[in-house]
């Protein structure tokens, strides 16, 4: 296969099998590492690919997966705090930072290629769902992603796994059965015009500092959580607790730039530099549901910022 063939071929795909690793191991960088080498080891087997045995695409999610289950093995889950323990009752607790904890990183939307395009299907990005996909073993994640996700059939899966047919139904089952009625339920997409609106009104009180405002966005038992800081808060009194706590450390007047993270409505939060202007604080990923918001996962980790290419300052 020549130099240009190989790429015209491979390189449609690398979206899609960026957002599939990224599922498989809730790392942007490490999603991106495994790509690459996908891309090389199909590079290097190129000459042995017969496209009446398998197509292109099919070709390149059984290099992937194998990749993927091979850097999964003996690795601890990528978790966010809701998923370590209960919540919090002391929003005034102090935030120690956990950082042996490998945490579930967000995906930035801009990654995800045209969002007309079905192939890599938003909704099956979502924090929540990518969290609680982290709680299955490898090979069962593998197989609902490849099922449920990506729409290969059984006899494909069991070729890309080199099993059986009965196998991969009985993980597609299990896989089912692990995964919460919360992970799956449905909330609005980043573009829905009713959560823009919601988390717009989220961001101008945010901006305002009218904590009684931002409180009125939220569902009554939504959910704060901030990796790599384990403790986690649920509830408006606990989260609006914890807001007035932020603007009495870092001050009043931020800066809330939007984007958008897991197929979801998100912000970057800069707060106020004592030396003028405003530094990049967060990054807050929003599930709303009905209007309201439901959950934020608040992100404060320097590798979160450079995989949304985000400045420093504004």
């Amino acid at each position: 296969m020549a130099t240009v063939d190989f790429a015209a071929l491979t390189e449609p795909h690398r979206a899609e099998l960026l957002a599939y690793c990224y599922r498989m191991l809730g790392s942007v960088h490490e999603a991106e590492d495994l790509v690459q080498e996908t891309m090389l080891r199909a590079w290097q087997a190129r000459e042995r690919y017969d496209e009446r045995r398998a197509s292109i695409r099919t070709w390149l999610y059984r290099i992937a997966t194998n990749a993927c289950l091979t850097a999964l093995a003996g690795k601890a889950r990528r978790p966010l705090p809701s998923g370590l323990g209960a919540p919090s009752t002391d929003p005034g607790e102090p935030l120690r930072p956990a950082f042996d904890v490998p945490w579930l990183q967000p995906f930035p939307d801009a990654r995800l290629g045209d969002p007309a395009d079905q192939v890599v299907r938003r909704d099956s990005m979502r924090l929540a769902l990518v969290a609680a996909m982290q709680t299955l073993p490898p090979r069962q994640r593998a197989v609902w992603v490849l099922r449920e996700v990506l729409a290969f059939s059984a006899a494909e899966v069991a070729g890309l796994l080199d099993t059986s047919v009965a196998s991969v139904n009985s993980a597609l089952q299990r896989a089912r059965a692990g995964l919460s009625v919360a992970a799956l339920e449905d909330v609005a997409p980043s573009g829905d015009p009713a959560a823009r609106r919601t988390v717009e009104a989220y961001v101008r009180a945010f901006e305002a500092a009218d904590v009684d405002a931002l409180v009125e966005l939220l569902t009554h038992d939504a959910v704060l959580e901030m990796p790599p800081v384990p403790p986690w808060y649920r509830g408006r009194d606990d989260y609006a607790a914890f807001i007035r706590r932020v603007f009495a450390m870092r001050g009043v007047g931020w800066r809330m730039v939007p984007t958008g993270a897991n197929g979801q409505p998100a912000a970057a939060a800069y707060a106020p530099d004592p030396a003028g202007g405003h530094r990049l604080h967060t990054l807050q990923v929003f599930t709303v549901a009905g209007e309201r918001i439901t959950r934020t996962v608040v992100f404060q980790d320097p590798a979160v910022f450079a995989a949304f290419d985000l400045p420093t300052a504004v």
